[in-house]
This record gives C-alpha cells, structure tokens and sequence, in this order.
C-alpha cells in the first residue's frame, strides 16, 4: 500500500511505525488474546498502557511531581469551559490574549462564566501578528491569564513565554510536542490529541497541583481536574484506544531523540517551506516573520481563481488536505511532527512546477 502525504490541520498524520504497530497489535495485545479495544479500562493491561503513557509524556516534557496529568475527552473544545470552571475560584475576572480563531472561541466560552479581559488583539492586522507584550492590558486582580500558542488557522505561533502573575494557561493543541518547553512556567496547559500526540478523542491537560480544588460548584464531574486527578483520569471510561495509541506516539518521539530533536527536524521543514514561498512570486504567506507557525503553514496564491486547480491538481499527486480553512480561504500546509521531510520536499516540488505552468 501506498502512503500519501497528509498536510491535514487535524485529525493529523500520526508516524507510520505507530500505525503500523497498531496493525500488528489489533487483535492480539502482547498475547492477552483481544484488542486494547476489547479491554476493561481498570484491568491491569490498560492501567499499564495509561500509566506507561503518563512516564514517556512525564519524561519528554520534563513534568514535575507537582503536576497532575490528565487524559481527559471532549477535545479541547471543552476546555474552554473546564479552564474557567476550574481555575476561577473566588474571582470574578480573567485575561485573555485573541490571537485568532482559536482565541476567539476561547474568549466566547470564558465569557459564559468569568469577566473577560481580552488584554490585546491582532484582530485589527487580521491575525498576521503576536501583539507584543508591553501592549497587554493586563486586569489588576485576574484569576489567570488564557492563550493559544498556536493558532492552526491562521498560523501564527508565540517563540516567547508570557510574563504574568496570574497562572498562565495555554491551549497548546496544534504545537505540544513539536519543541521543548518548560512545563514549570504555566499553571495549566491542554491540548486536543489529534494533531501531535495521537487520534481524535483524547485531551490532555497538565495542571499544577496547587491550581486544584479551585472548581465552582457549578462545574460538572466531568469537567473538575480533581475529580479526574483524584481517580487517575479514570472516573468515567476514558477513550483507551486513543490512550494507547497515544503511548505509541510519545514512544516514537523518544526514539526520534527527543524534543530538542523534533524542533530541529520541524524547523528545518518549516524554513524549506517558507523559503519556497517567499521566493516565489507566485506564493504569498501573510504572517509577519518573527510570529510565523512551524507547524501550520498558509499561503495564498497569485490568482485565486488557480485555487481549485491547484488543489485538484496536488490531490492527484497524492498531496492530501491543503485547502485552507473556510473562515481563511487559500491553502495551508499543517506539518505536524508525523509529516516527513520527504513530504515537505514533494510539497515544494509540485509548488514549484505549479507555479512554472500557471503563473
């Protein structure tokens, strides 16, 4: 079987010696004689394969003791209302950065629950740029400060840490795991798992154990960190497929050599991609260079009446998924840690011979 080369935002790629792991396991699990699928979610097996998963990610991230990791379902949709419900406490404001559609529906969300600060926006320069922080306006008494690292639409990506007071809490969805971080400056960071850690149906969240507690009495079991702390992310049958298959993915980012490893490898396919781009005049990305994602590439082409040829065309070289979200329009390349560099260079090829023959 032929593989393709999958540019999708999400459910992404996943590394082909996971999937092909998988295949061999799907019936059989180390000889237990049914699938992961098949198994009781308390059973030693699948307590194993969690706890086996929490170890790897524990080690890639460099996570303390002093956080809680969850995996957790609802995608991180649902935690735009989780991060509020839980982290508000005895105060009625929080802060939030917009720094794009993603941004957006955090604010929304934030707003059923808590006085929403938004403390700057890049809505004015169409989300093409990071505000700089000596612009924030940031509340005198938030409960934390909310933002997104990342934003997969517009491809935009923050290279610095904010520096608050309040906890900071970052949706990491489309950038987790494509780069160190150091876990120790953020009170909470979750992410959906289908872009960089596994398939869709899981969500993780790393909270920092103090941050517990603090739910309203508003807030659903489901939705309660400590709940989910208190019972190993296990008060209800988590999605245990996902779960290994997530174990299998931090396993592969370790025997890639880690994540100092992957940011060398993602920049180097980002820099081919941009560079393919900027020397074109045919290509146009519209984010301002120091705020231009390694992860979610768009780009626009001279005349967009070629849109639909190109994608046509780059469909039948096996070129999959790079129709630009429909809120945006033109193209993105999503070129997740799973995406190889053979794949970025078959990209840039038909880029290339594209533009000779329409431009």
């Amino acid at each position: 079987m032929s593989r393709k080369h999958n540019f999708c935002a999400g459910p992404a790629a996943l590394p082909e010696s996971v999937l092909q792991t998988a295949r061999e396991e799907m019936l059989d699990w180390h000889g237990a004689g049914l699938s992961v699928m098949e198994m009781s979610h308390r059973s030693p097996e699948v307590v194993g394969i969690a706890e086996r998963a929490e170890a790897a990610l524990r080690e890639l991230l460099g996570i303390g003791d002093d956080y809680a990791v969850l995996f957790l379902q609802g995608g991180a949709s649902t935690q735009f209302s989780a991060v509020p419900l839980n982290l508000l406490g005895d105060k009625r404001s929080a802060d939030y950065v917009n720094t794009g559609q993603w941004s957006k529906k955090a604010i929304a969300e934030g707003k059923r629950y808590a006085e929403v600060n938004v403390v700057a926006s890049a809505e004015d320069s169409n989300f093409s740029i990071i505000p700089a922080q000596e612009s924030w306006q940031l509340g005198a008494d938030a409960a934390y400060l909310h933002y997104t690292p990342n934003e997969t639409i517009g491809g935009v990506e923050y290279f610095w840490v904010p520096e608050v007071d309040a906890p900071l809490v970052a949706d990491m969805s489309s950038t987790i795991l494509s780069r160190p971080i150091d876990v120790s400056r953020f009170g909470a960071i979750y992410a959906g798992a289908q872009k960089n850690i596994g398939p869709a149906g899981l969500t993780l969240v790393i909270v920092r154990r103090d941050l517990l507690g603090r739910a309203s009495e508003l807030c659903p079991a489901m939705l309660n960190w400590q709940v989910a702390a208190d019972n190993d992310s296990m008060y209800n049958t988590p999605p245990t497929y996902a779960l290994y298959l997530a174990g299998l993915v931090f396993d592969w980012l370790k025997a890639q050599g880690g994540l100092a490893a992957m940011e060398t490898i993602n920049r180097r396919k980002a820099e081919k991609l941009y560079a393919a781009i900027d020397g074109s005049g045919f290509y146009a990305n519209p984010v301002e260079l120091a705020s231009r994602s390694l992860m979610n590439v768009p780009f626009t082409l001279a005349d967009d009446s070629l849109d639909k040829t190109f994608l046509a065309e780059a469909e039948s070289a096996d070129l999959l998924n790079l129709k630009g979200h429909r809120s945006v329009g033109g193209m993105r390349a999503s070129i997740y840690n799973a995406v190889s560099e053979a794949s970025v260079d078959a990209l840039i090829a038909f880029m290339q011979d594209f533009e000779q023959r329409y431009g």
